[in-house]
């Protein structure tokens, strides 16, 4: 989905905002840091995600000494109107509608809006532990499959269940705790087996188009292989069993999909521990073009694309080659700075304390 209009009442610095993006070119919002730019780009991806790309609860996104905000967003998918409304309460649950009815399920909304976010906190895609990267994929998954969603979140809910388990028993399995156990090995072992054979299919498709963006980025220099490493050899049920004991003696589960790497190597050598930081903000810039592309590929309709002040983190060359593989679409930057030079967006807007101008 494009949007066409995003109007903000109450989110975050924003009384009452109004915006009306270039519907499929490169929209930029420039603005002194603290002014709100980020808040523009938080609340498009909150509505894509039900979540904030910045990792803020929801209450921090309701504007000081009110109750609830609102962001609505209406936009066209294939040729037809969407609307999309969010209601966020400090207390209480929140409310959504799509083109005016209740949204049943998270993943009934990601057919509808889905938005490809770059921001400097990317480069712990690079530098930082595996869960990162496992979201990375997770996210990329449910995009191609709104389906995939349902799977990760039973084996979030077959986990949450026995680590549960594991830390009431004490160490101490009597025949019912072990009954009980056994039926969670089966449905992590069945659940955790097609999470990771998805990512491994996934990574697998990624690898190429993550070498071909890093080296449009870097200007020519090195060679990216993606590896998907399972912490488990073989079957997961019986890996599962033969992590009984130590599972038991920790409280928790050792191995299965949630203890999985996604290694990223750059002439052969793990980026994360031998690439340079320009190397490593790359790559990471890299993952999500690449995740971008392959996504717009096999649903046939590109994401939005949010880049929140990453030319800032870049060296001119680089910010320009950025902005030259940015593929087409719409897309939403922020910037305190000016744009390297020769490029000119569709639509440049200004934001000065919660207020947005021409």
């Amino acid at each position: 989905m494009n949007i066409a209009r995003l109007w903000l009442t109450d989110f975050r610095n924003y009384a009452s905002a109004e915006l009306a993006p270039d519907p499929d070119g490169l929209t930029v919002i420039r603005g002194a840091n603290g002014q709100g730019k980020t808040n523009l780009l938080e609340a498009v991806g909150w509505l894509a995600s039900l979540s904030s790309f910045r990792g803020a609860p929801r209450e921090a996104l309701v504007r000081t000494s009110a109750e609830r905000a609102v962001v609505r967003a209406e936009g066209v998918r294939e040729g037809r109107a969407v609307l999309v409304e969010a209601e966020l309460a400090r207390a209480g649950r929140d409310r959504v509608l799509v083109n005016r009815q209740p949204l049943r399920r998270t993943r009934d909304l990601l057919g509808a809006f889905r938005a490809t976010v770059f921001s400097p906190d990317d480069l712990e895609l690079v530098r930082g532990g595996p869960a990162a990267r496992r979201e990375l994929l997770d996210i990329a998954l449910v995009f191609l499959a709104p389906r995939q969603d349902s799977l990760q979140s039973d084996v979030e809910r077959v986990l949450r269940q026995r680590n549960t388990l594991l830390r009431q028993v004490e160490g101490r399995l009597d025949a019912g705790a072990e009954a009980t156990l056994e039926v969670w090995d089966s449905k992590l072992s069945s659940l955790g087996t097609a999470l990771a054979e998805a990512r491994e299919d996934l990574v697998g498709r990624l690898s190429p188009e993550v070498d071909v963006a890093y080296t449009g980025l870097s200007r020519g220099g090195g060679d990216v292989v993606l590896t998907y490493r399972r912490s488990w050899e073989g079957d997961l049920g019986a890996a599962l069993q033969a992590s009984r004991r130590e599972d038991l003696r920790r409280g928790f589960t050792s191995l299965g999909p949630h203890r999985d790497e996604l290694d990223v190597v750059l002439d052969g050598m793990p980026a994360r521990t031998q690439a340079s930081q320009g190397e490593q903000r790359c790559l990471a810039l890299a993952l999500r073009l690449a995740t971008h592309t392959l996504v717009t590929a096999e649903v046939g309709s590109p994401p939005v694309l949010l880049l929140d002040d990453v030319l800032s983190e870049l060296d001119p060359g680089r910010a320009a080659a950025l902005l030259s593989l940015l593929p087409p679409g719409q897309a939403l930057l922020t910037t305190a700075g000016p744009l390297p030079e020769g490029w000119a967006p569709s639509l440049v807007v200004s934001v000065h304390d919660g207020r947005i101008s021409s």
